[in-house]
């Protein structure tokens, strides 16, 4: 992820399609995610036509939800997966984002949904989580990870936080593996979602920015590797609507 061997100048990532210096990308990304978040909710159904709650919903019930377990929710700032796991019986939530404006909508919604009971808003980095070691039963990280500048990093921390028993689930966006359709759904991609989020929200280059992040996300068979050199066992792969999206699990034994 990096591109640029020490000794040699600073250490560089992606931007979407620019190249930065690792150090600006979080920068980078909050700007993007704060300057949204009022319409962040909005744009994922009107981008998914709101197949983006079916995913999440095919997300939790693969988690199965227990009211004996903690689950903490990285990069789930405006509340999706926390407030799902709580429906479905799910013990303790902590949601964990990098973005206050996106968990001031977050913890609204909460309220809004009397959602609030053994439900915590923690601002922190994936990279490096304000949370203890083997403190929580699950880990979920969702349409969040290829935000993160360092992947490897981030499910390193998974693994920390997680208890022996613990289940990482990351749902993300992946490689079309279905013929023919990677093709319609670059050309909606490039073509419609950067037009519709400047019309909702005034900020175009922001859904370019997350059209083109997905293109620079590593495609399923990598991810999984990633996830096993983290340490995780059992590691498996379900793809969504032909690899548009994808679920990752793994387990800490």
């Amino acid at each position: 992820m990096s591109s640029e061997p020490q000794g040699q100048g600073p250490a560089t990532t992606h931007f979407g399609f620019q190249t930065v210096r690792e150090d600006e990308k979080s920068s980078l990304v909050r700007e993007v995610f704060d300057s949204v978040a009022g319409k962040y909710d909005l744009m994922n159904d009107l981008m998914s036509a709101g197949i983006h709650r079916l995913w999440k919903s095919t997300f939790l019930d693969w988690l199965r939800p227990q009211a004996g377990q903690t689950l903490l929710d990285v990069g789930g700032g405006t509340g999706d997966i926390a407030f799902g796991w709580k429906k479905r019986g799910g013990g303790p939530a902590i949601v964990c984002d990098i973005n206050r404006e996106m968990l001031a909508v977050g913890r609204d919604r909460a309220v809004d949904k009397n959602v609030t009971s053994a439900l915590a808003w923690v601002c922190g980095d994936a990279e490096h989580l304000p949370v203890a070691d083997g403190s929580v039963d699950r880990y979920t990280i969702a349409f969040c990870l290829r935000n993160v500048t360092h992947w490897d990093q981030a499910i390193r921390e998974a693994y920390r936080v997680l208890k022996p028993g613990g289940r990482f689930m990351c749902l993300e966006f992946s490689t079309v593996v279905v013929p023919g359709l990677r093709e319609a759904y670059d050309l909606y991609s490039f073509n419609v979602l950067p037009k519709v989020g400047a019309m909702v929200t005034g900020n175009r280059e922001a859904y370019q920015y997350l059209v083109e992040s997905i293109r620079k996300f590593p495609p399923q068979a990598e991810m999984a590797e990633m996830v096993r050199a983290a340490g995780f066992e059992h590691v498996s792969v379900r793809n969504l609507s032909g690899g548009i999206a994808a679920i990752h699990s793994g387990w800490r034994l």
